[in-house]
């Protein structure tokens, strides 16, 4: 049994980070990957389907050169083995780039390897066990594979397995119209390809308000997305044949390719949790405390798996969170993040806080301010004023709740409020702001200034 100070289970955003901290505190670290470094934001998230966001962006505004008196002789394709390669290219450099600065990191012991628990503070690895009284678990998820008849008789592809594709489908099927699907949906499009979602609740992006949600409809139909709203798949049949259940228009889609994007399940069932005593939900995703504590004490679980964010950017707060506690003499805990993410079609939108909804079932007094991108004039400039700017406050102790901007720049512009929100300061300090002109920001104390009661 070899033994080290700490032993951390995987390479996600949270894991590398923690294993230098620990590292340079004098700590000897043992961190296991059993596949590719980097987790999923670089292998199969993030790093990826950004480049190929860029990619299809790039064919889009060609498309559009002579919008802007542009013109652009001969037709414009896409070689998708060049996009493809420019995407693995990328991928390739972050994930490398991980490997290797865990291997020179003095105090790391990197391994490569399927960690399984044996007891609380021992894992093995082939006919190894290693031991340390601190354990740490960042091992992320996966694409979840939905119940659907049928599903066995196809061929389909999931958010990880469609980066590898070097051609471009006829005909892609959507199932799940949510963030990662509407992206991938697109993304092809733009590619050339027909691309038809399916959704089966009444709106796509349903933790949205309802106004952002037909904003992204309207953006996506607009490039000649076919979605199929309130449409439940009940089943897939050879020839890439998907029945849907409509109130209106029952029948089936026909399609080249299918791609299901219909959420992720923990990687935690490998893992001989139940070895070690550590507690899982029903879903499987580890439970933990607001300081990221599992049920066994000296164990830790960080990134997707534990359930308390699903994003790159929550995973290392995760990492922030424990190292501070740990190392830092602090005392941070989820409670202290504001939820942040972005969808990252064109435009993006980038969301803060709370929804409308939220805020008012929250029991707040509900202020709200809201502005068509059309009305900003750098949008207008740009030529790009689909969307909307909306933001949410507490009429009462002036705080801002969260905020919602879809439109060019979106992803960016928001995060002016997402800083204010932290540090408690009241709405009307961004009223005061003066920003440059002409961009996105400077819209945001107009928002704050015709704000109206809901």
């Amino acid at each position: 049994m070899t033994e080290y100070d700490a032993i951390i289970v995987g390479t996600g955003q949270a894991g590398p980070s923690l294993a230098r901290r620990l590292a340079a505190k004098g700590n000897r670290v043992a961190i296991i990957e059993r596949a590719l470094f980097g987790g999923t934001c670089i292998n199969t998230g993030c790093t990826p389907t950004k480049a190929l966001v860029a990619s299809a962006y790039a064919a889009h505004i060609v498309r559009r050169a002579s919008e802007y008196g542009v013109t652009v002789d001969g037709t414009v394709t896409i070689d998708m083995k060049q996009v493809k390669a420019r995407k693995d290219a990328i991928v390739a450099a972050s994930r490398n780039g991980v490997e290797a600065s865990l291997r020179r990191t003095t105090n790391v012991t990197t391994i490569q390897a399927h960690a399984s628990f044996v007891s609380p503070h021992q894992v093995t690895i082939g006919n190894e066990i290693l031991h340390a009284p601190r354990i740490f678990i960042n091992v992320g998820a996966r694409p979840a594979i939905p119940p659907i008849p049928g599903l066995d008789t196809v061929p389909f592809l999931t958010s990880s397995t469609i980066l590898d594709l070097d051609h471009i489908p006829e005909h892609l099927i959507v199932i799940g119209g949510s963030y990662v699907g509407l992206e991938f949906a697109q993304i092809y499009r733009r590619f050339g390809s027909a691309v038809t979602v399916i959704e089966a609740s009444p709106r796509l992006v349903g933790r949205e308000d309802p106004e952002i949600s037909d904003n992204v409809r309207q953006i996506l139909q607009a490039e000649g997305i076919q979605i199929r709203l309130n449409a439940k798949t009940t089943r897939v049949s050879p020839g890439i044949n998907v029945s849907i259940d409509h109130p209106e228009e029952p029948g089936a889609i026909i399609g080249s390719h299918l791609l299901l994007a219909v959420g992720r399940r923990p990687n935690t069932d490998d893992l001989g949790l139940d070895k070690a005593g550590v507690a899982v939900d029903a879903k499987g995703y580890i439970k933990v405390d607001d300081t990221l504590r599992t049920s066994v004490d000296g164990i830790w679980a960080m990134g997707e798996c534990n359930g308390r964010g699903a994003f790159t950017h929550t995973a290392y707060n995760d990492f922030e969170i424990v190292a501070a506690n740990l190392l830092d003499g602090g005392s941070r805990g989820v409670h202290d993040r504001i939820t942040a993410y972005s969808l990252f079609i064109d435009p993006p939108l980038g969301r803060v806080g709370m929804n409308e909804a939220e805020a008012v079932a929250a029991g707040h007094k509900v202020l709200v301010g809201s502005l068509p991108m059309a009305s900003v004039s750098r949008a207008y400039e740009k030529g790009e004023t689909l969307g909307l700017m909306k933001i949410m406050v507490d009429g009462e102790t002036k705080q801002i709740l969260g905020a919602a901007i879809l439109g060019t720049g979106g992803d960016e512009v928001v995060h002016s409020i997402l800083d204010l929100m932290y540090t408690k300061a009241p709405y009307t300090i961004l009223q005061q702001v003066v920003h440059i002109h002409p961009t996105v920001a400077e819209f945001i104390p107009s928002l704050l200034l015709n704000m109206k009661s809901v």
